[in-house]
Order: C-alpha cells, then structure tokens, then sequence
C-alpha cells in the first residue's frame, strides 16, 4: 500500500473527518496518514484501541514512536496515560493493550536503524520554555538527535511565526487552530512540509497546541521490504 508516499509535496490530511478502518486484530482500528507497505509498513497512522482490546506481541524493527492522545495505552512496560510520549527503538518488543480504550498517533519505520534510545515522557507535567524570538510562542523538548528534534508547541491566540524547515516538518493539531497554507488545521489535523518549505502560519483566536517534529524528511524514507543494502 501506498499513501502520500510523495514526500517532495506538502500533504494535509484532517484526520477526524476520516473513517476507521479495522485492523487485523479486533478491537483495533486506524487512520492513515502515510504508509509504504502493507502490514510491515514505514506508518504514520491514528490508532484506536477499543476497551480490553489488544495487539500481538511483536518486535519493532524499525523502531515505533507514538502520543498517547486520550485513554491509557498499556504494555508490559507500563500504563501511558493520554500526553504520554513514547520512542521504541529498533529491536525493542512489546504487546500493546488498552483496559480502557484509546488513541493514540503512531510513527513506523521511521528510526535510525543504529538508534537504541528508549524514551517515556508525560508531556503533561513537562514546562513550557518561551521562543526568545517567536511571541506568543512556548515549547517543550521531547526527543532530539543527529537527525531530527521533536517538540510540543503552545501558541497564544493570534501569534505567528515564519521560520525556515530545510529538513522538512511534520504536526499533528491537539488543541485550538492555526492557519498555515490557506487551510485551517484544527484537532486531529496532520501536516507533512517537505525539506526546504518555509513554516508559516498563524493561530486562532483560542490559541493552538501541537505535536512536531523537525530535520527527518531530509533523510530518504526507509522501505521495509526493500532489501537491506
């Protein structure tokens, strides 16, 4: 399966006007947003786990990097309450549950392959830093490496920014709107900028919070069925 597999264009998908589709587990639906393969894929997805569903066991090849956004995700590792930011890295395992029910935004396929660094952040009790050249701006680390910087942004109602992404730019939309491109991106938007783009955008009048991660699409996208090299 191929899905906005063009990563030279930019791609906006809202994703709450989508439908389910049923995964091959019960329980356990999703919304894709990208995807090259079939069930091993290189995913970006929303996936929604019903109450006492679950997934089988398996091993993470490529690495998986999700946000919790409601309900409690659960494996052996722990219970992930909604706001909890996870990176698996290649070779890592689980079985993912849910006792309650919920959804999360989930990253195949998308790690360095050398990457072995684990990471578990409630980004409800993290502190938001202020820009020192972007008003009305805050945000809060989650991951960085070599390659890309994954962060939360808060905006205040009205603020805008117009920064350089020469390494591309990828958001999902938790809380309020921004404008960015003539569309108007609200909860569950998800927008892809290809490497070079400029991000430009302004918020709502209630402000905005998203998810976003910076520098990867400057990496070529990894195929899981392609033969290794």
């Amino acid at each position: 399966m191929e899905l906005n597999t063009d990563f030279s264009k930019r791609v906006v998908v809202h994703s709450e006007t989508l439908d389910w589709v049923p995964s091959p587990m019960p329980g356990v639906d999703r919304r894709m947003l990208d995807r090259i393969g079939d069930e091993v894929a290189r995913a970006t997805t929303i996936v929604r786990y019903a109450p006492n569903s679950h997934f089988s066991p398996h091993t993470h090849d490529g690495g998986e990097e999700f946000l919790v956004l409601d309900g409690v995700f659960q494996d052996e590792h722990g219970d992930f309450p909604a706001g909890s930011y996870i990176r698996n890295p290649p070779t890592s395992s689980h079985t993912p549950s849910s006792t309650q029910g919920c959804t999360i935004f989930v990253k195949l396929w998308q790690f360095d392959p050398d990457d072995r660094t684990n990471v578990q952040i409630d980004a409800n009790a993290a502190s938001y830093a202020p820009s020192d050249d972007e008003p009305g701006v805050a945000t809060t680390l989650l991951h960085e490496d070599a390659v890309e910087l994954v962060r939360m942004e808060r905006w205040d109602a009205d603020a805008s920014v117009d920064r350089p992404a020469p390494g591309g730019m990828e958001l999902l939309i938790l809380e309020g709107n921004v404008i960015e491109g003539g569309d108007i991106l609200s909860k569950g938007s998800w927008l892809r900028l290809p490497k070079g783009a400029r991000f430009k955008a302004q918020a709502g009048p209630d402000g905005v919070r998203f998810w976003a991660k910076t520098g990867h699409l400057a990496v070529p996208p990894i195929d899981p069925a392609a033969p290794a090299a």
